[in-house]
């Protein structure tokens, strides 16, 4: 079942608004979480685009679509937001579906704006009509296992579950740290337990697990088990996907959630526009907001000046990704061509590895920055 359109801002539907349509995973099996934080982000920037205006003077309004991350229904979605007029779509979090997504719009001619989805072959082939604000993920996981290196460990496990995402990340740490004397040792999570996954830790001697694997199931069960084997109290747990960024984490784990260090895209101190757009995603949110919030609200900003000179017309506006200039919430935004990426990327956000401190598991500690 489709979301019924969702205006936001007090914008009206009598066909003088701009259109765009926004896809957010919120409900299961999509990380509802991550959606519930990019659709506060998208929501606060079109509020604010249209209390300043407006798309020259036509209110912007949001239609969402709720993707539950499905690619068929992400697909479907982008099929039915052409047909109501969308001038564009952005979002999505989960990078399989942002996928789906991507290629649908291609063959459209629908721009596409990625808000989070970081997978490197967004689409098959170069096209004109995407742009993603999200780093590559080669870029960000290359980050993530020099972090690796830098802290001592060259035997790293990873607990993966089958998935073109969760592939290409263990390639991509494989490929990085073998030149650099590391060894990584999959672990198929479609055939372990919890319980088998510390026995292969042990064998295998590893030094570092990391978490390749959905929330909260199974990553919530093997945290608590590695947790529990004396054997293993030394070793380090990752998360380079993110899966502690978010409050359920710590609600599922407590303290046991802490001290296992992600990949966030922050930088190190926010300016004076990231610092008022965090107040106001506070307020929304009634937490913290993560990283995808401000991915959100840097996607609606980027599309608003994009459309302003477009004036909404879909083959203009893919024209115009290479002249964007926006200052968002996390810094300078433009867009190029990154070679071994076939969408327009911004080339880069800024890259973060933290955890959440086992002193206090509410509060982040800064591990490396990029």
């Amino acid at each position: 079942m489709n979301t019924p359109p969702s205006p936001s801002g007090g914008e009206r539907t009598d066909g003088s608004s701009v259109r765009i349509g926004a896809l957010v995973p919120l409900t299961r099996p999509g990380w509802v979480e991550a959606g519930r934080h990019l659709l506060a982000g998208l929501e606060l920037a079109v509020r604010e685009v249209n209390d300043a205006g407006g798309i020259v003077g036509r209110p912007l309004e949001l239609v969402v679509r709720d993707t539950a991350a499905d690619p068929e229904r992400a697909a479907a979605a982008v099929d039915e937001l052409a047909g109501l007029g969308v001038a564009a779509v952005v979002g999505e979090y989960h990078s399989v579906v942002a996928r789906a997504a991507a290629a649908r719009a291609d063959a459209l001619g629908l721009p596409f704006l990625c808000s989070s989805a970081v997978l490197d072959a967004l689409t098959d082939k170069p096209t004109q009509w995407v742009a993603r604000l999200a780093p590559a993920q080669s870029h960000g996981w290359q980050i993530y296992a020099d972090f690796l290196l830098g802290a001592g460990h060259s035997r790293i496990a990873v607990a993966a579950q089958p998935s073109v995402y969760w592939a290409s990340g263990a390639r991509i740490l494989r490929d990085h740290l073998a030149p650099r004397g590391g060894t990584v040792i999959e672990l198929d999570m479609g055939a372990l337990t919890p319980t088998a996954v510390c026995d292969e830790l042990v064998h295998h001697r590893a030094t570092a697990l990391l978490l390749l694997v959905g929330h909260p199931e199974p990553a919530v069960p093997i945290v608590r088990s590695v947790r529990r084997d004396q054997r293993l109290a030394e070793i380090m747990m990752g998360a380079p996907a993110g899966q502690p960024e978010f409050a359920e984490w710590v609600a599922l784990l407590g303290d046991q959630g802490a001290g296992i260090p992600f990949l966030r895209y922050l930088p190190e101190r926010l300016g004076p526009l990231g610092a008022r757009v965090e107040t106001a995603l506070r307020e929304r949110l009634g937490e913290a907001p993560s990283f995808v919030a401000f991915e959100g609200y840097d996607t609606v900003a980027v599309l608003a000046d994009v459309l302003r000179s477009s004036g909404g017309d879909r083959a203009r506006t893919s024209a115009s990704w290479s002249r964007v200039a926006v200052e968002g919430t996390r810094g300078q935004i433009r867009f190029s061509r990154v070679p071994g990426i076939n969408v327009w990327q911004w080339a880069w956000p800024p890259v973060q590895v933290v955890d959440r401190d086992p002193a206090e598991p509410a509060r982040f500690r800064i591990l490396h920055a990029d």
